[in-house]
């Protein structure tokens, strides 16, 4: 989508490329005006568990970062939300995929939080958990576009999950455009990745 879109390529020799997902609205689907706040109204979008099971097959670590408002307004607790990721974490693990970390920033969009996305804060974080990481190999997958700044900023490869409309307002920001996260696991899944490294 721009001229870093060759970039896929690194895909081909790197064992190390790491995979930075968000999750409403790209692993799950999003709750237009609220927020998940129990694991009953967590619900997969099509192709997310299958698409989770062919990352991990190329990808570590794979890794969530998402903005949890819903905790700064009161919506729900820590302890909900723990709740909500071990069954997410669970269901991609019995369909043969694995999420190895999962950060989220609980601070309201007005506090300005350096965690909160568009702000590197969750990033820093996985760097410091996975010490090997680096941003100019790896992957941001997110359906907003302060997901697309977020991974722009540290320097990954950018994949909106969208619509075409959406992507062409900041073609600047956005490497790839797929309409779901399977459709983008089809595609990077025909690159002769390396296994991951072994715990």
């Amino acid at each position: 989508m721009n001229e870093r879109r060759k970039s896929l390529e690194l895909l081909n020799s790197d064992r190390k490329f790491a995979l930075f997902l968000d999750r409403d609205g790209v692993i799950n689907r999003r709750i237009v005006g609220g927020y998940v706040t129990r694991p009953a109204e967590f619900e997969f979008l099509p192709g997310a568990l299958e698409a989770m099971s062919i990352f991990s097959k190329l990808f570590y670590p794979i890794i969530v970062v998402t903005n949890q408002q819903g905790i700064g307004k009161g919506k729900m607790t820590e302890e909900q939300l723990n709740e909500i990721h071990s069954f997410m974490k669970e269901e991609i693990r019995k369909a043969g995929g694995e999420i190895h970390a999962i950060y989220h920033c609980p601070d309201l969009k007005v506090s300005h939080s350096t965690c909160r996305k568009p702000r590197p804060g969750m990033a820093l974080r996985a760097r410091h958990d996975f010490p090997a990481l680096n941003f100019k190999h790896s992957m941001m997958v997110g359906d907003m576009i302060s997901d697309m700044v977020f991974g722009h900023n540290l320097g990954m490869i950018t994949v909106l999950i969208a619509d075409e409309q959406l992507a062409r307002k900041h073609p600047m920001l956005i490497d790839y455009r797929f309409n779901s996260l399977y459709d983008f696991a089809m595609i990077i899944s025909k690159f002769d990745v390396q296994e991951p490294p072994k715990k």
